[in-house]
């Protein structure tokens, strides 16, 4: 077959009326409607019916990854506003150490308005219960396409000392919140942001986030802290319909892949092979490798964010087959490596690997990166079933989709698009059995 980097994305195009997005997500998260393709035929029902669609006794993979409250405003003197949009650590570059942070830390961030922030350092400060807190934003080196911007925090004076001052935050808009009383003095990052950040909604709803979307723009099983935009398949799902899943004597294990803003990156390229993949971080329990090999290595998957996961563990598992001594910091798959390698082992034998690996390095968790891309001419490895919303046109998640499905995708966007479905993150679902 003619080389995946010359598929033209063009092939990959339909008509997505505005009104077939959806702002908003239904009132309740499970009576989304529910397209099933299975082996060619479509039909459609009710979200909350898929785990009759659900083989017994399977395993189900979730992205258990919570999005963070990653759009930070601060204002100059002038009373230019500044937009800071986190994207990943950069000190600590660990996740998990990043939040926990008291004091000061460094992030990776895209600037809006950059040409009015060309130097000095921002300032906001709020007052709480145990004092003014004052945060600052220096802006530092350019890393690719984004800037490192340096933040420093701490409580400066003492409740007293504000009332008799005037306030200087006037210009401030009235929908940033004052931290609540109940925080520690010595607030952590997440604190933080949970107080001062605003969701980062897609860009394609056009609209401002709501205080309600903190909630619906959070999966129920939604647990570590990452990403800036939500594994929206997730969202359908409720503790009813999980507790449904578990009685057909199905296993759920959850890895987390922090969802970054690359994901909305339109391809502008006319050739697949000219777009660049964006990187994400994922880390998956020793218990999940472990499951998956009870499973045969095959998993009922939910969302194109556990997709890549899976998939990248395969070429890992390749990776230290041919050598086991890699380090931690070698375990990332490149765009285009699945199409590249000429050594095949099977499914199980790579999870050995990487389970292998992980007990000469003492790991229960495993951690990763991948800037996989999934097009057609792909072959699956470990994805047998996968529940995903509707994508953007002419996009990448489209051609997993298209992969997955051996390019019949014209037959389910056609269907949905004729019988009333929602698009994309807050739109409907579907299940794909190929």
């Amino acid at each position: 077959m003619d080389s995946p980097q010359n598929i033209h994305i063009s092939d990959y195009n339909y008509d997505l009326p505005e009104e077939r997005i959806a702002k908003f997500p239904m009132a309740r998260r499970d009576q989304s409607k529910l397209l099933v393709y299975r082996h060619g035929e479509v039909t459609e029902d009710i979200f909350c019916n898929l785990p009759d669609y659900l083989p017994e006794n399977a395993l189900m993979v979730f992205n258990n990854t919570k999005v963070i409250q990653a759009r930070l405003h601060f204002f100059k003197e002038t009373g230019a506003q500044i937009e800071i949009f986190l994207l990943e650590p950069a000190i600590p570059a660990d996740y998990e150490q990043m939040f926990q942070t008291h004091g000061r830390c460094s992030w990776y961030c895209l600037i809006g308005n950059l040409k009015k922030w060309k130097e000095g350092t921002l300032t906001r400060k709020l007052n709480t219960a145990d004092g003014e807190l004052v945060i600052t934003a220096t802006r530092g080196p350019q890393h690719g396409t984004s800037h490192r911007v340096d933040f420093e925090w701490e409580l400066v004076s003492q409740p007293s000392a504000l009332n008799s001052q005037p306030s200087t935050l006037n210009h401030q808009p009235s929908t940033l919140n004052s931290l609540p009383s109940t925080l520690n003095p010595q607030l952590s990052f997440a604190e933080v942001i949970d107080s001062i950040g605003e969701l980062p909604i897609p860009p394609y709803l056009n609209r401002k986030s709501e205080e309600s979307d903190k909630t619906t723009y959070q999966t129920v099983y939604s647990k570590i802290k990452g990403s800036v935009a939500a594994p929206t398949a997730g969202l359908h799902f409720t503790p009813e319909v999980l507790a449904a899943i578990d009685s057909k004597g199905i296993d759920r294990e959850e890895l987390t892949l922090h969802v970054g803003a690359g994901t909305f990156k339109p391809v502008k390229s006319e050739e697949i092979g000219g777009h660049e993949m964006h990187t994400e971080f994922f880390a998956v329990r020793r218990q999940t490798l472990e499951k998956l090999l009870q499973h045969d290595c095959h998993a009922i998957t939910v969302g194109t964010t556990s997709v890549r996961t899976l998939e990248s563990l395969y070429y890992i598992g390749l990776r230290l087959h041919v050598n086991p001594d890699r380090t931690a910091d070698q375990m990332h798959i490149s765009q285009w490596e699945p199409y590249t390698t000429n050594v095949a082992i099977p499914v199980s034998q790579a999870i050995r690997n990487i389970l292998d690996w992980m007990d000469r390095n003492a790991a229960d968790v495993f951690h990763g990166s991948t800037q996989i891309i999934i097009v057609p001419g792909y072959e699956y490895k470990i994805v047998e079933r996968l529940v995903t919303n509707f994508h953007q046109p002419k996009s990448t998640l489209l051609l997993l989709v298209s992969a997955f499905v051996h390019g019949d995708w014209h037959r389910i966007y056609d269907y949905a698009l004729g019988h009333d479905f929602r698009f994309l993150s807050y739109g409907d679902s579907s299940l794909l059995v190929p």
